[in-house]
């Protein structure tokens, strides 16, 4: 499901690319920046990396489970959805003979999630079924935070931005009980009884 937001964000863009550009090729990737032996990763040289930094689930729009009726009368309590904030840093890794180039996508890749920051199954019809929406802000970073971030990551800084994507997910198949549905009432005391 994680893949599947990410991968639609990229997609998005690369389309925007395309647009704009008369692009062929996909600039935009999922992707590590660097491999886990600290090599640069292949797949991420000169394109816009998409990487996933943190997953936090959001406890904030909170609502309870929902119960739906079904054809044969029965209850069923179907799990509520799931809120996540996907942080994800958006980097132009291109060569320092292409520095150009690399500001030139993260401006495009900034200024199309400015014009679009939300996404769900009207605007995007490409959407995974299982999400319902994904929205996008930039998160600021203060420059000793996006020192750790970077050194977390592996790598030395290049042209990025750092985004919050809240994810709300609704997996409707996930039903995790059944409420007795009353169907008759009985009285155990008789009305107007005799003394």
């Amino acid at each position: 499901m994680i893949n599947a937001a990410l991968s639609h964000l990229a997609g998005q863009l690369n389309q925007q690319f395309k647009n704009n550009f008369q692009l062929i090729e996909d600039i935009a990737v999922v992707s590590n920046l660097f491999e886990t032996d600290g090599t640069a990763a292949a797949q991420a040289n000169n394109k816009l990396v998409l990487t996933l930094v943190n997953i936090e689930k959001d406890t904030l729009p909170y609502r309870a489970n929902q119960i739906t009726r079904t054809q044969d009368e029965r209850q069923i309590v179907q799990s509520s959805p799931l809120y996540l904030n996907l942080y994800v840093m958006m980097a132009a890794n291109f060569g320092a003979g292409n520095y150009a180039e690399a500001l030139k996508s993260i401006s495009q890749a900034i200024s199309f999630f400015q014009q679009q920051a939300s996404f769900d199954h009207k605007n995007s019809p490409g959407l995974d079924p299982r999400i319902e929406k994904l929205i996008l802000d930039i998160e600021n970073l203060k420059i000793p935070d996006l020192n750790n971030l970077w050194s977390l990551l592996g790598g030395r800084y290049l042209p990025s931005v750092f985004y919050k994507v809240r994810m709300i997910t609704v997996d409707s198949e996930a039903i995790i009980g059944q409420v007795p549905v009353i169907t008759k009432t009985q009285h155990s005391f008789e009305v107007g009884m005799q003394s």
